[in-house]
């Protein structure tokens, strides 16, 4: 059973919308702190002394973004887990289907999950001071809900010591050929950057192109580590749907890796972030939306991450370009968007030898 079916049976999950809350107003006199400000109660959050986030980030990354959370707030203990897009989300509504409430913020991958999410009530309604940076459509409507925290952009990566520059793909359509067959990585069916990736592609090149990317037998995998391990190791020669943050990370570890960025563009796709109605430590959950969504929040997760920040005060991350330099291909409509997610994971899970 496919993922969204799965949420659509979970009726008794739905959550309803605090109406209430629906048009809180952001505080009239923010607290201004050290590069951000924010209306959360920095000594009643102090005292919950906790902060847990849900994401589908690398573990590595997550840890530091966190330890730079603690560092500002040391009397606030900070988790995370991690999981992909789709077995996150499933584990968050199956919590709250059971009426756990164990998260206090959540980053997803997926702008349809978040979009869901809102649906069904489970987003704590809070207007970050933070928010006047971003640009409408990197904010939820009404806005409050979710914010876009992180751009990730994505090309084709190969291991130079395999591939030559001249051998190496240039072009989206470069990847059809013969010779990268076995040899090429992608990811799961449940990453939201390989269902943008799915859906740019085909509005660019037609269904046919997928049907011929197929014949290549791609390795799938749920984490770009795991792409860009394999590159390094040998055991694939192209990786496709490569973030750009995981060939900053193996550059600066000195590693055989090349980027392209192929004339129609890199893909992107937002970060959504969130604080979750119900969350246990609420007002560290409002801190840590307020200093995310800062100068210094943003700073820190491009240095962690190494996504690019949707402020335009935020440098790119280390070693890399600033996102005005890229040609980025996203959906213009992320409603049509996501009506696609059915034929998606039907044709993926098939390309990928899953049934």
């Amino acid at each position: 059973m496919r993922l969204r079916s799965l949420f659509a049976a979970l009726c008794c999950a739905v959550i309803l919308a605090d109406p209430a809350h629906a048009e809180d107003p952001a505080c009239a006199n923010p607290r201004q702190m050290d590069g951000f400000r924010t209306c959360a109660d920095v000594a009643k959050a102090e005292q919950e002394g906790a902060f847990v986030l849900y994401s589908t980030d690398p573990e590595i990354a997550q840890e530091k973004l966190l330890a730079a959370f603690h560092a500002t707030f040391p009397k606030i203990k900070t988790s995370y887990l991690r999981l992909q897009a789709g077995a996150l989300y499933a584990k968050l509504l199956a919590e709250r289907q059971g009426q756990v409430y164990s998260v206090d913020a959540v980053q997803i991958s997926d702008l349809g999950f978040a979009a869901d999410f809102q649906k069904r009530g489970g987003y704590m309604h809070y207007v970050s001071p933070e928010m006047a940076a971003y640009k409408p459509e990197y904010k939820s409507k009404p806005e409050g809900y979710w914010n876009w925290g992180a751009v990730t952009i994505a090309g084709i990566a190969y291991n130079p010591t395999l591939v030559s520059a001249a051998e190496a793909p240039k072009t989206y359509t470069d990847l059809l050929d013969p010779k990268w067959a076995e040899n090429i990585s992608v990811k799961v069916t449940i990453s939201g950057l390989q269902h943008v990736t799915w859906y740019v592609i085909r509005k660019l090149y037609g269904p046919e192109y997928w049907e011929k990317f197929a014949l290549l037998k791609p390795h799938a995998f749920d984490s770009y580590v795991q792409q860009f391990d394999r590159l390094v190791s040998g055991q694939d020669k192209i990786a496709m749907t490569a973030q750009y943050s995981g060939y900053l990370i193996m550059k600066a570890k000195g590693a055989p890796v090349e980027f392209v960025i192929p004339p129609e563009g890199l893909i992107a796709t937002p970060q959504p972030y969130g604080a979750v109605k119900e969350a246990p430590h609420p007002e560290a959950a409002r801190l840590f939306m307020d200093w995310f969504l800062g100068v210094p929040g943003q700073t820190a997760a491009t240095a962690a991450l190494y996504y690019h920040s949707p402020r335009a005060d935020v440098p790119p991350p280390p070693g890399g370009e600033p996102i005005t330099n890229f040609k980025l291909l996203f959906p213009e409509d992320w409603d049509a968007f996501e009506a696609t997610h059915a034929a998606y994971a039907k044709e993926w899970n098939k390309l990928t030898g899953l049934r």
